[in-house]
């Protein structure tokens, strides 16, 4: 319980009712708190103490606690966090890229890493708590569009064969980064550019 003045207290600092530098600060500290908490994730696994996220973020534990009051609750909001960085750079990189199967086979890297990366999050996804059951969807909503957007971009340059679709190659990558959970010296990476640049149509 608190009182009326540590309620306004809370709602300032973490930028509710407040001018919109308060709400910009804050926000920087959700984004600085989320990117901490997956490289936390990485070393330590999800069950790592909240307090060494908070100090990597450089935050207090009551700014993360307002942000995310249960870790259940970080920890969905750090694999949304990291789809959605996935799902945003597809299209940057038909942008930037010089091709689209070199956008496609930088994006298949960025996606390894995810998949590679997100130590501990698998097996907390498989389980019956409240709030997980839907971000298995959610992950294949955002990141099947996008990466049929870099294969039909690829196949309509005349890149890649025609015969591939995204679910397809999402399942195959996802099953080559499967050795990387158990031997550190597992390169995904190489693996799923072979399996990239098997993707190009014959000359």
């Amino acid at each position: 319980m608190s009182d009326g003045g540590n309620d306004a207290v809370n709602q300032s600092e973490d930028g509710v009712g407040a001018g919109p530098s308060r709400r910009k600060d804050a926000r920087r500290n959700k984004e600085t708190l989320l990117e901490a908490a997956a490289a936390v994730f990485v070393t330590s696994g999800v069950d790592a103490p909240v307090r060494d996220i908070a100090s990597r973020a450089g935050v207090g534990l009551g700014t993360l606690y307002r942000h995310f009051p249960t870790r259940a609750d970080l920890i969905i909001a750090v694999y949304r966090h990291q789809v959605e960085a996935c799902a945003e750079a597809g299209p940057a990189l038909l942008e930037s890229a010089p091709t689209p199967h070199d956008a496609l086979r930088q994006w298949i890297d960025l996606f390894v890493d995810f998949l590679v990366t997100k130590h501990g999050l698998a097996a907390v996804l498989r389980s019956d708590q409240s709030g997980f059951e839907g971000l298995h969807a959610y992950f294949l909503d955002r990141l099947v569009p996008v990466c049929t957007q870099l294969l039909d971009a690829a196949k309509t340059a005349g890149e890649i064969r025609e015969d591939i679709a995204a679910l397809t190659l999402m399942r195959g990558v996802g099953n080559l980064c499967i050795g990387a959970e158990t031997d550190p010296d597992y390169d995904a990476r190489r693996l799923t550019a072979v399996l990239v640049d098997g993707l190009r149509s014959p000359s």
